[in-house]
C-alpha cells in the first residue's frame, strides 16, 4: 500500500469519525444533556445516508486528492465550497425524504460543528504532510525534459512526502538545467557516495538505465539500505495519474495493456451503458424539443449536428450532437477549438457548458459506436496528423469513445496537437487502469464539472 493510499485512507477514515462524533456533540448540545439510546437511534440511520452523500461531495471536490492537500487559499475555498454543498444536500435530503424526523435545528448545529470541527482537522493534517519530517530524500536517475518536469512537479507538491534532491546524469543525456535545489550526479560512484551520505529512500529510475551497467551496480549495492525503487513510467503513473509517452516503448504496451482480462468488465460496462442511455433518454425527452426551438431561434441553420468521429478499432460512425456553433464555421477546413471560440453561439456556449449538447450522443451510446467513458471521440482529419506526430497515438482506440472520460476531467479541454499529446498520457492511464471504480471516480468528477460550468 504507497503512502498516498494510506494518507487518503486517513482522511476518509478521520471525516467519517468526525462527523459521527458531529451528531453526537450535536444532540447533547441541542437537548442539554448526554445523548441517550432513543436519542441516537432515532437519528443515526437517516444522517447516515446523508452522511454517504457528503463523502461523495467531498470526493467530487477532490478533497481526497493528496495534491491540494496545503492550508493555502485554493483549498480551503474548495473545503468551504464542499460545506456549503453539502449544507444544500442536507436541507433538501430532510425536505424530501420521508424519515420521521424533521431536524431543522439539529441540520444547522451539525453543520456547523461538523464544519467547525472538519475545518480544524484537515489544517491540521494538511500542516503535517508537508512538513519536512516527513518527506523522504528521493533520486532520479536519467537526466531528460520528463524527468526534470517530474522532479519540478513533485518538488511542488511537499505533500507527496517527496523531495528530489539529486538527478542522475548519464553519458548519452544531452539536457542540461540550472536549479539550485537539485544536485547533478554525473558518475556510478558518486552515486553510490551520494545515497549513503543523503539516506535517500527513493529512487525512479529512467528505462534507458539498462544501457549503463555501472549505476545499475551502485543501486544494486544499495539494496540494503531498504530503497523504494520505481521505474519512471510507473511512478509517473501512480502520482500524476497519466503514462508519460516519452518514457515507453513497445515493450511497455506488451507488458501492460492485456484485454483479454477486461472481458467481463467490458460486458458488464455494455449493459450499464444501455440501462443508463435508455434511463437518461427517457428522463430528457420532455425538454428535448425545447432545447432545439432555443437553437433554431438563437441561429440559423439545423437544431442538431451530426459530424464524422473515429471510434473503436478506427472504426467511423456518425456523432450526433445539438448544433453549438454557427453554421459553415468550418468553411476554411477543420479547425481545432478555441478558448472563447467566437464560432459558438450564446445558446451553444451553455449547451456546451452543462454538457445538454451531448445528450443526443445517447444514440450512439445505445448503438454501440461510443460509451459513457472513453477517450474523446476524434475528427478523422485530427487524427491522421496526430498519428504522424505522437507516438502510439493508435492505442487510444483500442476501446470505444467516450461521453467522458479520465482525460477530461483531469485535463482542460485540448485546443491543440499539443494538448492531444497531453490527453492522450491520460488516456493510456484510463485504458491500463479502467474498471468500474476508476468508472465512478469519472462520473463523479464529471458531475463536479458540469456544476461548476467548466464544460466545453
Amino acid at each position: 500500500m504507497d503512502t498516498n493510499k494510506i494518507k487518503r485512507f486517513i482522511l476518509l477514515a478521520g471525516d467519517i469519525i468526525i462527523l459521527y462524533f458531529s451528531l453526537w456533540l450535536t444532540l447533547a448540545v441541542r437537548y442539554m444533556k448526554l445523548v441517550d439510546q432513543e436519542s441516537w437511534s432515532k437519528h443515526w440511520l437517516p444522517f447516515t445516508v446523508l452522511f454517504v452523500v457528503w463523502l461523495a461531495v467531498f470526493f467530487i471536490n477532490k478533497m481526497y486528492d493528496i495534491s491540494i492537500a496545503q492550508n493555502n487559499v485554493k483549498f480551503f475555498s474548495i473545503a468551504l465550497s464542499s460545506l456549503a454543498w453539502c449544507a444544500v444536500v442536507g436541507i433538501v435530503f430532510f425536505y424530501i425524504a420521508t424519515t420521521g424526523i424533521s431536524p431543522k435545528t439539529i441540520l444547522a448545529l451539525d453543520i456547523i460543528i461538523f464544519g467547525i470541527i472538519f475545518i480544524w482537522w484537515r489544517r491540521v493534517f494538511n500542516q503535517m504532510v508537508v512538513n519536512k519530517k516527513f518527506r523522504e530524500n528521493a533520486v532520479i536517475v536519467g537526466l531528460t525534459k520528463e524527468t526534470l518536469n517530474l522532479a519540478k512537479k513533485i518538488n511542488s507538491k511537499p505533500q507527496w512526502g517527496l523531495r528530489v534532491i539529486a538527478i542522475v546524469k548519464s553519458d548519452q543525456d544531452d539536457f542540461d538545467f540550472q536549479d539550485d535545489s537539485m544536485k547533478i550526479i554525473n558518475s556510478s560512484q558518486e552515486l553510490g557516495s551520494f545515497l549513503k551520505a543523503e539516506q535517500i529512500k527513493t529512487i525512479i529510475i529512467d528505462p534507458r538505465i539498462k544501457d549503463y551497467p555501472d549505476l545499475i551496480n551502485e543501486i544494486y549495492k544499495g539494496l540494503n539500505m531498504k530503497l523504494n525503487i520505481f521505474d519512471l513510467p510507473g511512478f509517473a503513473e501512480k502520482f500524476t495519474g497519466k503514462i508519460l509517452i516519452n518514457t515507453i516503448g513497445q515493450m511497455w504496451f506488451l507488458e501492460n495493456i492485456k484485454e483479454s482480462s477486461k472481458q467481463f468488465y467490458e460486458i458488464l460496462k455494455r449493459l450499464v451503458d444501455i440501462l443508463f442511455a435508455l434511463i437518461l433518454l427517457l428522463v430528457s425527452a420532455p425538454f428535448l424539443p425545447f432545447i432545439y426551438i432555443a437553437i433554431k431561434i438563437n441561429s440559423s441553420g439545423p437544431g442538431f449536428f451530426m459530424q464524422v468521429r473515429v471510434g473503436k478499432n478506427g472504426k467511423q460512425f456518425m456523432a450526433i450532437k445539438f448544433r453549438t456553433m454557427y453554421v459553415n464555421s468550418e468553411q476554411n477546413g477543420p479547425q481545432w477549438a478555441k478558448p472563447e471560440d467566437p464560432r459558438v453561439t450564446r445558446v451553444g456556449k451553455f449547451l456546451r457548458q452543462s454538457r445538454i449538447d451531448e445528450i443526443p450522443q445517447l444514440i450512439n451510446v445505445l448503438k454501440g459506436e461510443m460509451s459513457f467513458i472513453g477517450p474523446r471521440p476524434e475528427r478523422p482529419e485530427f487524427i491522421e496528423r496526430l498519428r504522424e506526430i505522437i507516438p502510439f497515438y493508435d492505442v487510444r482506440l483500442l476501446i470505444k469513445p467516450g461521453l467522458t472520460g479520465w482525460a477530461q476531467v483531469n485535463f482542460p479541454y485540448g485546443y491543440s496537437e499539443k494538448d492531444a499529446l497531453e490527453k492522450l498520457q491520460y488516456d493510456l492511464y484510463y485504458i491500463k487502469n479502467r474498471s468500474f471504480i476508476v468508472d465512478v471516480s469519472i462520473l463523479l468528477k464529471t458531475i463536479k464539472t458540469v456544476l461548476s460550468g467548466e464544460g466545453h
